[in-house]
């Protein structure tokens, strides 16, 4: 695959998906995508399938045409997964997967199984909208479509500080500052900015936080019942586990959060050399090298112990 226009011109549907519980790389290259088709192939029927998206990025064009229900039986010609390691991820969407002529996977997940027809995965790459950005003619990508690819790469890259971000990083965010966009703006408020509810369940997580071998690793987890007490959605839970892991000496952090009674969302990152994806991986979830996360049930203090036990494994290992 060296473009998307080559699947393109012979379609006249197409359908975009990305994964469960959608982040601003999942939403900036879906969109990037969908308003590249509506620009310059208006003859194409486009749908774009996601869960609802926190408001954050509801300032992208045509947020406002994102279908959050799969209610309808459709066989597309074509199906853009974007940023998902594989199609159990989909959520609802996967049945149109199924379904259509031709499907095309774009993402960056190392776990990623190269589960579509055609498969553009780069496990380096800093985000799926970077590989986006790398299929698109670049004369044709306007300030609206940059504004989406931007957003992606800001986000998967914790504004350009995580291990991941690369020159290929930089010269595309250059090349897309350059369609005239407010890239302070898009970090800002995007990134940064958190309601009252938001800095309060932070402080929550960091008050309960625990230390683990010598200081290295470092977890904390929010029940369901103190996020209805503190008035905050899963979706507002976004960049506590980065808070923890950059906690001075921590090489790992681990952070949980309660979806049903005894049933959790893990998230992990690492600083330096810790795999958490094969971590993830081994109990059914996946992601990146040094962020990844997976759903399990238990209790909480069981399943950190899980965790940290195989965190540790790789530590003692990165020591001999």
């Amino acid at each position: 695959m060296t473009n998307l226009d080559e699947f393109l011109a012979e379609a006249s549907s197409a359908a975009i998906a990305g994964h469960i519980r959608p982040d601003g790389d999942c939403v900036g290259s879906c969109l990037a995508v969908y308003n590249y088709i509506r620009t310059y192939y208006p003859d194409i029927e486009v749908s774009l399938y996601l869960e609802p998206i926190p408001n954050i990025f509801k300032f992208m064009k045509s947020a406002d045409q994102i279908k959050n229900e799969c209610s309808k039986e459709r066989a597309y010609d074509l199906f853009f997964v974007l940023d998902c390691g594989d199609a159990g991820r989909l959520g609802d969407a996967v049945k149109y997967f199924h379904t259509a002529k031709k499907t095309v996977c774009i993402d960056h997940h190392i776990s990623n199984v190269s589960f579509a027809d055609e498969n553009y995965i780069f496990p380096q790459a800093s985000s799926t909208s970077e590989l986006v950005f790398e299929l698109l003619p670049k004369e044709r990508i306007t300030k609206e479509i940059a504004e989406c690819i931007y957003t992606g790469i800001v986000h998967d890259t914790g504004v350009f500080q995580y291990s991941c971000t690369s020159r290929k990083t930089m010269e595309a965010a250059s090349c897309l500052m350059e369609r005239g966009i407010n890239f302070t703006k898009i970090i800002d408020e995007t990134y940064y900015a958190k309601t009252f509810e938001q800095n309060r369940i932070l402080g929550l997580a960091l008050l309960k936080a625990k230390l683990y071998a010598d200081g290295r690793i470092i977890s904390s987890v929010i029940t369901k019942r103190e996020m209805d007490d503190y008035q905050v959605l899963p979706k507002h839970l976004d960049g506590i586990v980065n808070q923890l892991r950059i906690t001075k000496g921590v090489e790992a952090a681990v952070f949980l959060y309660e979806t049903e009674r005894a049933e959790y969302k893990v998230s992990m990152r690492s600083v330096s050399f810790v795999d958490v994806a094969r971590i993830a991986v081994a109990f059914g979830g996946g992601g990146h090298v040094r962020a990844a996360g997976y759903s399990v049930t238990g209790e909480s203090d069981a399943i950190i112990e899980q965790a940290v036990r195989e965190i540790e494994q790789q530590i003692m290992k990165q020591a001999q």
